[in-house]
This record gives C-alpha cells, sequence and structure tokens, in this order.
C-alpha cells in the first residue's frame, strides 16, 4: 500500500483547476513571493516551508489570553489532521474547495496541507470579510471566520458553498440563528493552533461537539477540557475551556476559566450572559470582571463605540445575577491579528 506522506502531493490535487506538481510548486512559491501580494507572498513562503527538508512548521498562537509564542508542529501530524478532517467531513480527491482565510496563519495554512493531501481542487481568494462578493461558481467545500460567513448570508443561500465550516472566534447566537435557515451543510468547530486547527466540530442548531476520527476528552479537576489527540500531539493537551462532558467523543462548551466573574460567591461565565444578550445589543460587546469592594467582582458590560442608552429592559433575559452592574463604552476593543476580542488589553486601555 502506498504510504501517505507530507512530502508528496495527491495525483487529484488541482489550483484553480490546474493539475500542479510537487516540482511546479515551489515555481508557483517563488512567483508569490516575488511578485504576489502580501497575502500571495505568505503562501508562496508557507509552500517553501512545507516542501522543505524540515520534518516540522513553526507557528504563532493567537494571543488571546496570553503573549503569542511559537510553536513547532511535525508535518506529519498535520497530514495525519488534513485526514481526520476530510474523514469526518467526508471529503473526496476531486472535490471543489474555496480557500478565503490568510495563509499566515494555521487555519489557512491548513486549506493548503488538506487540498495536497485529499487530492483536491482548490480555488483561493484574497482574505477579505466578504470572500463570496465576486465568486460566480459554487464549491463543495469552505471554511470562514464568522464575520465572513456574517457578510456572505445571501451568496450561501444561493448554495455557493455545499459544505461549510466556521471556526476561530465563537458563533454568537444571532448569527448561529441565521445560519441555520441556509440550505446548506455548515458546523461550527472547535480547536486551536496546538491542535493544529479543529478537533471536533458540531452541526450549526447542535448543542455537542463531537470529536474527529483518532480523537478523545476528558476533563480535569477544574471541569475544564482535556484532549488526547495522539497522531497531533504525544501529550495530552490541557485547556482552560470550562465544558460539559457527555462522553470520551462529544461535549458542550460552555466558557473559559480565565474569564469566570466571582461576584459575591456566585460564579458567573461571561460567555452565557453575552449569548443571552445576543440578539439585543447592536454593537460588538463583552462581559468582563471589576474588582468591587462589596462583592469581590462585579460582572461589568463593556461596550465598543460611542456611548448611546442600553435599556434595562434589554437585560430582562438575564438571571438577576447576570445583570451587569455597570455599563462602560470603549471607543475601539483591542483584537488579535485573526479578530479575537482582547478584553484584558481592551479593559486596560481606558
Amino acid at each position: 500500500m502506498h504510504q501517505i506522506t507530507y512530502k508528496n502531493i495527491h495525483n487529484r490535487f488541482k489550483l484553480n483547476g490546474i493539475h500542479i506538481s510537487r516540482e511546479e510548486m515551489f515555481y508557483v512559491a517563488y512567483c508569490f513571493i516575488k511578485e504576489g501580494k502580501p497575502f500571495e507572498q505568505h503562501i508562496g513562503t508557507f509552500l517553501l516551508d512545507w516542501f522543505d527538508e524540515k520534518s516540522y512548521i513553526e507557528l504563532s498562537t493567537s494571543g488571546t489570553t496570553g503573549v503569542p509564542k511559537v510553536i513547532r508542529i511535525e508535518k506529519q501530524a498535520m497530514l495525519d489532521s488534513a485526514l481526520a478532517t476530510g474523514d469526518f467531513f467526508g471529503l473526496e480527491p476531486g472535490n471543489t474547495m474555496l480557500h478565503c482565510l490568510p495563509t499566515n496563519y494555521v487555519a489557512g495554512k491548513m486549506m493548503w496541507v488538506r487540498s495536497f493531501i485529499l487530492g483536491l481542487d482548490m480555488k483561493f481568494v484574497e482574505p477579505t470579510s466578504n470572500p463570496l462578493d465576486k465568486i460566480d461558481e459554487s464549491f463543495d467545500f469552505c471554511a470562514m471566520v464568522p464575520l465572513q460567513a456574517k457578510n456572505s448570508l445571501t451568496q450561501l443561500k444561493q448554495k455557493k458553498i455545499k459544505k461549510l465550516i466556521i471556526g476561530g472566534v465563537r458563533i454568537h447566537r444571532a448569527l448561529e440563528e441565521e445560519l441555520v435557515k441556509l440550505p446548506i451543510e455548515i458546523y461550527e468547530t472547535y480547536g486551536m493552533t496546538e491542535t493544529i486547527t479543529h478537533i471536533a466540530a458540531k452541526k450549526i442548531g447542535a448543542v455537542a461537539f463531537t470529536t474527529l476520527p483518532n480523537v478523545t476528552v476528558s476533563i480535569d479537576d477544574r471541569q475544564c477540557l482535556v484532549i488526547n489527540a495522539k497522531k497531533i500531539s504525544k501529550n495530552d493537551i490541557v485547556t482552560n475551556d470550562i465544558v460539559k462532558l457527555i462522553s470520551d467523543t462529544q461535549f458542550i462548551w460552555e466558557g473559559r476559566l480565565d474569564n469566570i466573574i466571582n461576584s459575591g460567591g456566585i460564579k458567573l461565565l461571561p460567555e452565557k450572559i453575552e449569548d443571552k444578550l445576543s440578539k439585543l445589543i447592536p454593537r460588538r460587546y463583552f462581559v468582563f470582571g471589576k474588582d468591587d469592594e462589596t462583592l469581590g467582582e462585579k460582572a461589568v458590560l463593556y461596550v465598543e463605540g460611542e456611548s448611546f442608552v442600553i435599556e434595562d429592559s434589554v437585560f430582562n433575559v438575564l438571571n438577576k445575577y447576570e445583570i451587569p452592574k455597570e455599563i462602560i463604552f470603549i471607543p475601539k476593543f483591542h483584537e488579535t491579528a485573526t479578530g479575537k476580542i482582547m478584553r484584558n488589553e481592551s479593559v486596560l486601555s481606558l
């Protein structure tokens, strides 16, 4: 049996409809680096890294909850991740794929790896907030961040994508309610740089995430998710994500341990509060803890942009402990390069 290796390209792989060999990829890479736009230069750099003699790729973590760090990921692990994605989502050689994510981050890199390994016919476009804006044809598979999906609702109704995965940032309830109406297959994914993008996914509208092949999960004494994915990481990956465990392959995500607010002995999960408010506040916002003499910590609602009146009735969807004790407006939130809001930095900027 022919062994699948990261050094080879599947014989069904196409780039914009054209068969390209491993050797030809070097020419493509050099052209991108020398003559391409900035996003194409990132592609060229990754292609040279992927086909060099090293057995690993160096990746930067997002820095959402701490200082970004550079980690090494084995190319064989990236290959195994691509195979698991193909298996889970039923991708087959010759399927068409639209690539609209930046290749300088792990999610964009993995779209290339999936196309090489699974033999997909890939078209790539410049990463923008509305990637389907000038796309006429339809595709079997695509990955987006929530903002891209939100801006593509009209085109998605026209079935320009048959199977869409959304990750990078959590999908808020208001967007989920729009996505669940669409006549295509849509999944929310769960993962991080350390897990080489997603290790679990759930259909839009479902409650629980299901792990990909060869991945099992458990929880530690903090009720945080622990990931066992031997083909991706030799050691268990311990997260700060609070989950409700259903089985060793299913879990419900509830929030981040880093964000928990201990208000007068009541533990509040900001993400749950934010979800309940998702259709009621027309701006970006987040809930964060603030020191309080009486409660120790209190829940504060931070809203982006100029101040405006938020009626008390908006908070009727919350229980009495969840209602923010204060509303603070921040002109512009701090965010990572991938668009994740940096809560602590945003608060400290005041």
